[in-house]
């Protein structure tokens, strides 16, 4: 018999199951309750601590009056009574007294919530916990005594800024505040950035005074309010063609010189980094592999710093004319750089030519424009290479350029061609002699010249005469078609045999006269022209290859005679489409391509750390909380209807399980009555009086 009052262990059971059963129902609302009370009570509490206004006992954005008023209540409260405040409620009172009566530092906290002094606040309330507020010293807050107008800053305001945008230059920005003790301590580091950055990046300062832009180049929260993550200085960037804050890039490593201009340098303008080598690599990993088309240049540093943006900068402009290196300068070291490059002491900037050419050594500091004008007087070598880059500039083109001008009939390229070798380093060096003896005669007067050389000598004072050199092996259709002999394989394409010759021609370009070219309204007309026929050059040009002796006068000689020949006689036009110079930079599609590539995965970095970054913002947002809250009523009232909807008393189920039972009976009772009602046709059943009457024949008589 159960006793009174107690439940049997099946009503226990029941009961925990049906919990059990409720809560695996309801637990996704039980979820989203736990997160919204856990923002609620201990998210929002922390990102939101008493404000200096709090402290003080007034509303947030009080006037400096309103705050003297309640600071002023406040202490004759504690003078008045006999009970000694602790020190650190003093210091808090203080400390919130003397911020939001200073006018820059109170704009600052109300506008980004910025306080830089706060570990002041912290380091006093440690020092002076145990202490009499008498032993305080004050004021707490010392004034900045930093006035922006004072360092030459480049400020830039509302209204012109849209004016730093005119230009496809990248722009780094420094947003400081005049109160700022910080500020006032970068001042000499960003001087130096802007020094460094000169000629590479526009540079400028926004003082948050100015509180339209400010706002616009702050971050935002999801609440709306501005702030600067790391405080100020803030340094943030245009990107070269960014021209709005949706693409600014936010610099958050150390304030220092090497820091942020390196950044800048990689993040923002993508410049190749120039790497440092020993004494003992710099031969071996540098000169010996760099390529023959390319002038070396080392730069010696004392100090051991990274290359400054505008070296980079010019690394990746001059990336088709030279190859860029650093090395360390040490004392010890000293006897193999001046036997080896001439070099006296660091800083020093050595070009490394031609084979043979001794190095150019500049010794000394550069700044951005004189660095710029030493590589444009040394990026060639002394007898410059013909290539696609260079056939322009040096007027060894089929398109018509001359380096005498556009009104020059007839001009001359001397070439010398071969496969990179000894061979053709020596007759390299042969020929800048003869540039060397030739560039010597053209400076006397014209009765002292040499009968035999006085042609070329004044070719080459008029800039008809240009000599270069070409490397076979990369432009071989370019070498075949100038050469064309059948042992022009020793000069051009890849080397199929031990044999390595160098070969010495001269090209005679002669432009075409106007009164022979094509009607190209005509060609126009003809549906075949584009696919059937090739253009000419706009210069016909003839070659004449030399055949004689390595001796400088010989060569002098038999040039001065080939140039004599071609101003006077009347030679044929020679009307042709000489092959062009391929670019020997092979790997600089791959580069622009792995450039690109790392550039979009450094946005994605970027993105990957701002989002991080930006989820304790989230989280702050005072709308999660209620946002969790309806989410989990919203899904608890589903969870209920839909609940109720499939828990129906079962009694209402089964009559209607009877009724569609019976219904198929009733059905068939249906038809069979129905089937009963026909009357059965005559035919149907026979009468049991009936006789078959025969039929009778058409013979028989009725």
């Amino acid at each position: 018999m159960a006793i009174p009052g107690r439940q049997t262990p099946a009503h226990n059971q029941a009961s925990i199951s049906s919990v059990k059963s409720t809560l695996r129902a309801y637990y996704v609302p039980l979820l989203f309750l736990t997160a919204a009370l856990f923002c609620q009570l201990v998210v929002l509490p922390r990102n939101y601590p008493p404000t200096h206004y709090d402290v003080l006992g007034i509303p947030m954005y009080s006037s400096i009056e309103e705050v003297t008023r309640a600071y002023e209540k406040i202490t004759s409260k504690w003078n008045s009574s006999v009970e000694v405040p602790p020190a650190v409620d003093f210091v808090k009172v203080r400390y919130a007294f003397e911020l939001l009566t200073d006018q820059l530092l109170k704009r600052d906290y109300d506008i980004f919530n910025i306080d830089e002094h706060s570990h002041i606040l912290e380091k006093v309330e440690e020092h002076y916990s145990a202490k009499h507020i008498s032993e305080i010293d004050l004021p707490l807050i010392k004034a900045a005594s930093f006035d922006p107008a004072d360092q030459d800053y480049s400020f830039i305001n509302s209204q012109n800024f849209l004016s730093m945008f005119e230009d496809d230059k990248a722009l780094l920005l420094q947003v400081i505040s005049s109160g700022s003790n910080h500020c006032a301590q970068f001042s000499t580091t960003w001087k130096r950035i802007v020094n460094l950055l000169n000629g590479v990046t526009n540079t400028g300062v926004v003082e948050v005074g100015d509180v339209h832009l400010a706002v616009y180049l702050a971050e935002k929260k999801p609440s709306g309010k501005p702030f600067f993550r790391r405080g100020l200085p803030a340094v943030l960037a245009f990107p070269p063609g960014c021209k709005s804050s949706s693409c600014l890039s936010r610099y958050e490593g150390e304030l220092s010189v090497d820091a942020i201009t390196d950044w800048v340098a990689t993040s923002i303008l993508s410049l190749p980094r120039i790497p440092y080598y020993f004494k003992e690599s710099v031969v071996h990993n540098f000169l010996a592999k760099g390529k023959p088309h390319q002038v070396k240049v080392i730069f010696i540093s004392k100090t051991g710093e990274r290359a400054t943006p505008f070296i980079r900068q010019a690394a990746k402009n001059y990336s088709s004319y030279a190859t860029f290196a650093f090395s360390l300068w040490k004392e010890d070291e000293s006897a193999f750089w001046w036997n080896m490059l001439g070099v006296e002491s660091a800083p020093a900037i050595v070009f490394m030519k031609d084979p043979g050419v001794e190095p150019v050594v500049y010794q000394g500091s550069v700044n951005s424009s004189s660095f710029i004008d030493i590589m444009e007087k040394n990026k060639n070598h002394v007898l410059p290479q013909l290539r696609n880059v260079t056939s322009m500039e040096l007027g060894c083109d089929v398109h018509g350029y001359s380096r005498a001008g556009s009104d020059t009939k007839i001009w001359y390229c001397a070439i010398v061609a071969g496969r990179p070798s000894q061979e053709l380093n020596e007759m390299r060096q042969i020929m800048r002699r003869v540039q060397d003896k030739l560039s010597n005669d053209g400076k006397t007067d014209v009765a002292d010249q040499e009968p035999m050389s006085a042609p070329a000598a004044l070719a080459l004072k008029q800039k008809r005469l240009t000599f270069a050199w070409l490397d076979g092996e990369a432009q071989h259709r370019y070498c075949f078609f100038h050469i064309h002999s059948e042992d022009s394989y020793e000069t051009c394409g890849p080397r199929k045999s031990p044999t390595d010759v160098a070969r010495l021609f001269i090209v005679r370009y002669e432009r075409n006269p106007n009164s022979e070219k094509e009607d190209t309204s005509k060609q126009a007309n003809n549906v075949f022209h584009s696919l059937y026929h090739t253009e000419a050059d706009p210069v016909s040009t003839l070659v004449a290859k030399y055949n004689g002796s390595s001796e400088i006068s010989e060569i002098i000689t038999w040039m001065s005679r080939t140039i004599k020949d071609g101003d006077t006689r009347e030679l044929p036009p020679f009307k042709t489409r000489a092959p062009e110079l391929v670019p020997e930079d092979g790997d600089q599609i791959w580069s622009k391509s792995s450039n690109s590539l790392i550039s979009s995965g450094r946005n994605m970095r970027e993105w990957i750390s701002g989002f991080i970054s930006s989820i304790p913002d989230h989280l702050s947002d005072p709308r999660i909380g209620p946002s969790l809250m309806l989410v989990a009523l919203m899904s608890s009232g589903l969870i209920y209807l839909n609940g109720s909807r499939s828990t129906k008393p079962s009694n209402q189920n089964e009559p209607n399980q009877e009724k569609d039972e019976n219904k198929p009976g009733r059905r068939s009772r249906r038809r069979k009555a129905s089937n009963q009602l026909i009357p059965p046709s005559i035919t149907d059943v026979e009468p049991k009086d009936a006789k078959q009457i025969p039929l009778l024949s058409d013979s028989e008589p009725e």
